[in-house]
């Protein structure tokens, strides 16, 4: 176990890539909300910022995540510091899970300026937040540790403490921390300076025999294992499997409401939705191909299936999504899944299993009936999933048969959790038409080969038994 003195720390500048994640909801008033760049600033103090010593990266979030600048962008604390001076309040909501989940799948990845995990850089993220999220953060929050990052929670005023914990690493004690108002953030500075150092100087993946068949990532004075893409962390916490639809290759298409009566916090929660389901799948250049559109008045296509190889690339993608926010014309976007989306310029493959999923929140203003008829004719299975005010007889029409194999609806968004286990277990279990016809053809062969050795079984014992009798005639 190797560990250093802060004071240490200050002088050999161990290199860390430090992303600070800022709440800028319209519950922080002006004058506090510069009381916070100024711990900012203040924090930067003690670390030596550069290229190839501490890279520093911010977002700010309300009801949508405002990347400020990468861990790429600066390479002088001067300039990440007058980053943080002209920074804009953004004064909107609160969708802390959502800044998370960026965090996590954008802000830490090498093309935005994250080092190799092989490089062994610490990897750290600041939460700074004064009120209730209007998301989940528990199950990302996790992942995002579980990945490897380490997350000091900073809460301020009226926050609930267990939603913190939710979100910090452990020991909770080292983590989190709640203040009672803007005035007392500063107290933390001195404490940070502490605590980042006994967390960035330990490495016990190069110092125990961890045991992790593909991949060791270290953690708050531990250590957790991972897997390699197609894979899944087996019950034993040590061993990897593969994913529960890696043999299912698919061409997947998703179908996403953004009419505005989906509003724009839902429609973080539909991206959450996505991505999800994107986890389950086995993305590769060989594996499933993803595509997604956007509708709402309009068709827009967000991505074809062409374009990402990757489960990190599709999660990126969908992350990025605007909401568009009009009407919502479904049978459109049904129209331009069958006639574009599954067409050979955007991706599509011959011989794959096609699949779409349309999500939707509504009644459609106009027709679905013939569109989601054409592209079921063709051989495309639709899942219909509809949640709130989402009309029953308009998701059968759109769903494949049999309709309760491909058929969800949800009360409320809260509700989507079900529908996502549902929809997996459903999606990985299904076979393209040419696996059921190849399969029918291999039973067919064997039956015929047994007819034949049948046939010949009894052509030979008929022969024999001729033999015999012709061999016992007298000889006229």
């Amino acid at each position: 176990m190797f560990l250093l003195k802060c004071q240490e720390l200050l002088f050999i500048s161990i290199p860390l890539d430090f992303f600070f994640v800022i709440d800028s909801s319209r519950s922080i008033r002006p004058h506090d909300y510069e009381k916070v760049k100024t711990f900012i600033i203040n924090l930067l103090q003690f670390l030596k910022v550069g290229p190839d010593d501490t890279r520093v990266g911010l977002l700010q979030y309300g009801s949508i995540v405002q990347p400020e600048f990468s861990l790429k962008t600066y390479s002088t604390k001067a300039e990440v510091e007058q980053a943080v001076r002209n920074m804009e309040h953004l004064a909107t909501g609160t969708m802390t899970g959502l800044a998370i989940q960026y965090t996590m799948e954008t802000a830490f990845t090498e093309e935005e300026g994250a080092r190799p995990a092989s490089f062994n850089i610490p990897r750290i993220a600041m939460v700074v937040t004064d009120g209730r999220p209007q998301d989940t953060v528990e199950g990302i929050a996790a992942e995002a540790r579980q990945a490897g990052i380490q997350i000091f929670a900073i809460g301020v005023g009226r926050v609930d403490m267990n939603i913190l914990k939710a979100i910090g690493s452990e020991p909770h004690s080292e983590h989190v921390h709640l203040v009672a108002n803007f005035s007392q953030i500063e107290t933390l500075t001195s404490v940070f300076q502490s605590k980042l150092c006994s967390e960035v100087c330990l490495d016990l993946c190069q110092t125990v025999d961890h045991s992790c068949e593909h991949l060791c990532v270290n953690t708050n004075h531990s250590y957790i294992c991972r897997c390699f893409e197609g894979f899944i962390l087996a019950e034993d916490g040590r061993n990897c499997k593969k994913l529960e639809c890696s043999d299912g290759i698919m061409d997947l298409v998703f179908i996403i409401d953004g009419s505005k009566s989906l509003g724009p916090v839902n429609f973080e929660l539909v991206k959450q939705f996505v991505n999800s389901i994107v986890d389950s799948l086995d993305i590769s250049a060989t594996g499933t191909h993803v595509g997604l559109l956007q509708y709402s008045t309009k068709v827009r296509t967000e991505f074809t299936l062409g374009q990402y190889t990757t489960v990190q690339g599709v999660k990126q993608a969908v992350t990025r999504m605007q909401y568009m926010g009009k009407g919502s014309m479904t049978g459109s976007a049904l129209r331009h899944m069958f006639q574009s989306s599954f067409s050979a310029k955007e991706g599509a493959r011959p011989d794959v299993q096609r699949v779409c999923i349309v999500f939707t929140d509504g009644r459609s203003q106009d027709d679905v009936s013939e569109w989601a008829a054409k592209a079921k004719n063709s051989g495309i299975t639709i899942y219909a999933l509809g949640v709130g005010k989402a009309i029953e007889e308009e998701l059968r029409e759109i769903a494949s048969e049999p309709g309760e194999k491909h058929f969800y609806y949800a009360e409320g968004f809260e509700k989507m959790g079900e529908i996502t286990k549902k929809l997996k277990s459903r999606i990985c279990k299904e076979k393209s038409p040419n696996q059921c016809l190849c399969e029918n053809i291999i039973k067919f062969q064997n039956r015929v080969s047994e007819k034949l050795i049948n046939l010949m079984q009894n052509n030979i014992l008929l022969n024999r038994i001729m033999f015999s009798t012709f061999s016992f005639l007298p000889v006229p």
